[in-house]
């Protein structure tokens, strides 16, 4: 089976192409090495392996690599909300523009996942738990070309979506930003984590698990087909503070609440993803896990401040 993952040399990419080649898929990675020209050494090695240096929008020179696929998992995209209010018209254009030209050009046959993100879901109402049926309501520009996307995906012939939590863990291609990675590498290295509305609910997912969900819902098409799933480890649904105070557990830092001043990261919500969990699938890895791989990890580093903007 040959699988084409745009974007693949970024985080999660960087890992997804490594699980499935070591499942004896053909995989094919097209990407603009923007960020880590270096995150998929690893693989030339494997026969299985191709890539390709191409930004997406380039669509007619994507149409060959999009006819020989099986499976297409569009991962290329404008991360996180700064990078796009950063690049807005970039953000449409990767975000958006490109996944309906994918949609309505892929065959009825072929497997499509599509990795959108449980920021569309933005302020969830009184403490409410969101499920794949509760109302979309993003917050940034990051989260409306996502939902935007998704909602293309979902009116077209074999799709999946899965609605990704806040991914953490180590990667060939770090991401510092991320809120479980970032809050590891400053206990490390500045020992004093300062928060800002520090009661801001989120769902978190260790990016391997991520991995094991997109090869799950290969494996299993005939029930994931066509359908929406939200993707977290239920255990993980916390707020910052509790966060703080996990990794405190693991190395010695300082928490300090901040009164004044607020998050620009507005989201805040509980999620649930009961429905794959329904269907078979369980979280392998745990925060702990990813905070001891990500101590592992930045001892590693020199300069480990890597972010998408």
């Amino acid at each position: 089976m040959n699988i084409l993952i745009t974007g693949g040399a970024g985080y999660i990419g960087s890992e997804l192409t490594g699980f499935f080649l070591n499942s004896g898929y053909k995989v094919k990675v097209v990407d603009t090495l923007e960020y880590e020209p270096t995150s998929l050494l690893r693989y030339v090695g494997n026969p299985n392996f191709d890539f390709e240096k191409l930004d997406v929008r380039r669509n007619q020179l994507l149409k060959k690599d999009l006819d020989w696929c099986d499976v297409i998992i569009p991962l290329a995209c404008l991360v996180g909300f700064p990078l796009c209010d950063k690049k807005p018209r970039e953000a449409v254009e990767v975000n958006y523009e490109i996944n309906r030209w994918i949609a309505e050009s892929k065959r009825d046959d072929q497997i499509l996942i599509y990795p959108c993100t449980n920021s569309g879901y933005g302020v969830s109402v009184g403490g409410s738990v969101c499920t794949e049926e509760s109302p979309l309501n993003p917050v940034s520009l990051y989260g409306q070309t996502k939902v935007d996307a998704e909602k293309v995906y979902q009116k077209t012939e074999g799709c999946c979506t899965l609605r990704l939590a806040t991914v953490f863990g180590p990667s060939s291609r770090a991401r510092t930003d991320l809120l479980v990675n970032n809050f590891v590498l400053k206990a490390l290295k500045e020992k004093i984590l300062v928060l800002y509305e520090c009661e801001f609910m989120r769902n978190y997912v260790h990016i391997w698990d991520i991995c094991r969900v997109f090869e799950f819902v290969v494996d299993n098409w005939n029930v994931c087909k066509n359908e929406t799933f939200n993707v977290g480890n239920d255990s993980i649904n916390m707020n910052k503070l509790q966060l703080a105070q996990k990794i405190q557990e693991h190395i010695p830092v300082e928490i300090i609440q901040a009164e004044f001043n607020s998050d620009p990261d507005k989201r805040d919500y509980i999620v649930s993803s009961q429905k794959i969990y329904d269907l078979g699938f369980q979280c392998k890895y745990d925060l702990d896990d990813g905070i001891k791989q990500l101590l592992t990890m930045y001892k590693l580093i020199d300069e480990p401040w890597y972010a998408n903007y």
